[in-house]
């Protein structure tokens, strides 16, 4: 369920900050540095085996600096920003490890898989850079991250459209996007270990895959200090994640939904 929640948590954490720094009465967002306290529900119908649908509250912090910024799990340094184009570097941990304990070991042995011989998948720090394109016609973003911790060894490219319109002081973003995971990632994360194939597990490797993804992000200030926000996310598993041991047996999708509140300072 981690997985799912942090997803959630960088979809939605954008648009808070929006709502926060660069409120239309405010100007362009040039101001002093904001800090964003605030909590949000996260509802997830998790595709591992055993996990279910969960709904956790989750307290967020972001902070906008004049090039640095800080929004949940990510931060960066911006080096280029105006209008229509921003680069930075970025550093975001990645929360896609997981703990056997959590999963259900009935659904794990309907799957082939002991519990008692596998090895929790651990989390990892990734740093990377990211590009923004601004115009009439939408927003283009591009990521790159690569693991730093050597977890998995491995990389991830994303690729994200989205064309924000306005409806009274509320901002509303349709957006579509890719991404793509390294071998080593996505057999890191959603295969099995070489060392818990010696102890008898099936040998599953997913290979490189691509994860398509549609959503829609909602951010509105209220008042001068606070802005509420909400982000929808739906994914497609590709074959490599959902013929996964590891999940429940013909979950090919994800889906991802977040609501909250935050006050600026």
């Amino acid at each position: 369920m981690k997985r799912l929640l942090i997803s959630a948590l960088l979809a939605a954490l954008p648009a808070s900050g929006m709502a926060q720094g660069d409120d239309p009465e405010d100007g362009d967002g040039g101001g002093p540095p904001r800090w964003g306290l605030g909590v949000a529900v996260v509802a997830t119908d998790s595709p591992y085996a055993g996990e279910g649908t969960r709904v956790m509250p989750v307290p967020l912090v972001t902070y906008q600096g004049e090039k640095f910024y800080f929004r949940g799990i990510t931060a960066g340094w911006q080096f280029v920003e105006n209008d229509t184009f921003a680069f930075g570097a970025v550093a975001s941990l990645r929360m896609d490890g997981f703990d056997i304990d959590d999963l259900g070991r009935t659904e794990l042995a309907r799957n082939g898989l002991d519990y008692r011989l596998l090895e929790d998948r651990d989390d990892g720090l990734d740093l990377g850079v990211s590009a923004k394109w601004s115009g009439a016609a939408g927003e283009l973003e591009l990521g790159l991250l690569a693991d730093a911790t050597d977890t998995s060894g491995g990389y991830e490219a994303s690729l994200q459209y989205g064309y924000p319109f306005e409806i009274g002081k509320a901002r509303i973003t349709p957006n579509a996007g890719v991404k793509w995971m390294s071998k080593d990632m996505a057999n890191y994360y959603y295969g099995t270990l070489d060392k818990e194939v010696a102890r008898g597990v099936v040998d599953y490797k997913p290979g490189s895959v691509a994860v398509p993804h549609i959503g829609v992000t909602f951010a509105r200030p209220i008042g001068e200090k606070w802005a509420m926000f909400a982000s929808l996310e739906y994914s497609s598993l590709p074959d490599g994640i959902a013929d996964s041991p590891f999940l429940e047996r013909g979950a090919d999708t994800k889906t991802s939904l977040i609501i909250g509140l935050s006050r600026g300072f």
